[in-house]
């Protein structure tokens, strides 16, 4: 089934049983925008329905302060008919429009310009984002900036995704990379739901795996957020090692890495907390019994508690491990302790309020 890409501007849809404003949620939580706004005390659970809005306002803020202290300038290759050699002649294109006989030649060269694959993306995401916002001051705000932008001689068509994801920041330009990120931002607000709408997607499938990360990047992104300023640690997508005792010369070609998603430390208190997130229901069929836990996941979980443990880390010999799955409705929370290590089956109900996930996420770690 073909899915469509429905107004944001008009009731709030449904991925599966999802509401998509909790997807946005998720979405600032990935971001490193979420770090900036915590600090400006922005109430981002309290109004999960106007995150376009902020969204918006965020990418105003970030793009005012680059004009003000000047756009990053970049060079970008041209091409043109000039009277003198400039970077490397195009002898076909000379040779085929009998340009010498006229006195030009054609040139291909290098050219210093504010006209950058970064500024036009940031542009264009202004224009996008100026749809859907619901104050029209903030979508009259989005044009202007767009406009300025336009005038300072950033034009031409939006960058594709495959042009803007090979843009590298350097140590000149890294004041470019807060606004780019909320122009990422505003461009994934366009999300796919079930209701109708202009823009055909060609993969529901991949569509899935993306949610599926998302919701992996939002939970560690609202750790590192909420829980740094606590003391904790929080550390993702950590490759620990196995404990290996002696091997044969070929096992490190076929033997796989263990990664964990999200690892939470504090090491006042004495807790690791080792955390994996799975995008599927916490249960699932068993053979003799209606509902059973996966266990797969288990063991999962089980050995990357065991193969953390070392004498020299004195987190290592307790910590907690945490299977947190998402639910639409109901709600799990159980645990066990196994060789000392305690193993918790938790969900957060994607379905509730965004203060309600907020709530969630900081109980299933206490």
């Amino acid at each position: 089934m073909t899915e469509m890409i429905s107004n944001i501007n008009e009731k709030i849809g449904l991925i599966g049983r999802i509401p998509v404003r909790n997807l946005w949620l998720l979405m600032l939580y990935a971001s490193h925008l979420f770090r900036d706004m915590e600090k400006d005390n922005i109430a981002v659970e309290e109004n999960p329905d106007d995150i376009p809005d902020l969204v918006a306002e965020i990418l105003c803020r970030q793009v005012e302060r680059r004009i003000q202290r000047n756009l990053s300038y970049g060079y970008q290759t041209e091409k043109a008919v000039l009277s003198r050699v400039r970077g490397r002649i195009d002898l076909l294109n000379t040779e085929r429009n009998r340009l010498l006989d006229r006195g030009k030649i054609a040139c291909s060269f290098d050219q210093l310009t504010v006209n950058t694959i970064r500024n036009r993306f940031v542009r264009a995401a202004l224009e996008n984002i100026s749809n859907s916002v619901k104050r029209t001051p903030l979508a009259r705000k989005c044009r202007s900036l767009a406009g300025s932008l336009r005038n300072m001689g950033v034009t031409g068509e939006c960058p594709g995704r495959s042009q803007i994801s090979v843009e590298r920041f350097g140590r000149n330009d890294t004041e470019d990379k807060p606004m780019v990120e909320a122009a990422h931002l505003a461009f994934n607000l366009a999300l796919p739901t079930e209701a109708s709408g202009t823009k055909k997607l060609t993969s529901p499938d991949r569509e899935i795996h993306w949610i599926r990360k998302l919701y992996e990047k939002g939970i560690a992104g609202f750790y590192n957020v909420l829980l740094s300023e606590q003391g904790w640690s929080v550390v993702a997508g950590k490759t620990v090692g196995w404990l290996i005792e002696c091997k044969s010369p070929g096992i490190d070609k076929i033997l796989p890495t263990m990664k964990t998603d999200i690892i939470l430390d504090h090491h006042s208190s004495g807790r690791r907390i080792v955390i994996d997130t799975k995008f599927n229901s916490i249960v699932t069929h068993g053979w003799y019994r209606e509902e059973t836990l996966r266990s797969g996941y288990i063991y999962q979980i089980y050995t990357y508690l065991r193969s953390q443990e070392n004498n020299g880390d004195p987190l290592s010999a307790s910590a907690t491990g945490l299977l947190l799955h998402p639910s639409v409705g109901n709600m799990v929370n159980e645990s066990i302790v196994i060789q000392n290590h305690e193993i918790r089956f938790a969900t957060v109900d994607l379905g509730a309020t965004a203060k309600e996930i907020r709530k969630q996420l900081l109980h299933v770690i206490k």
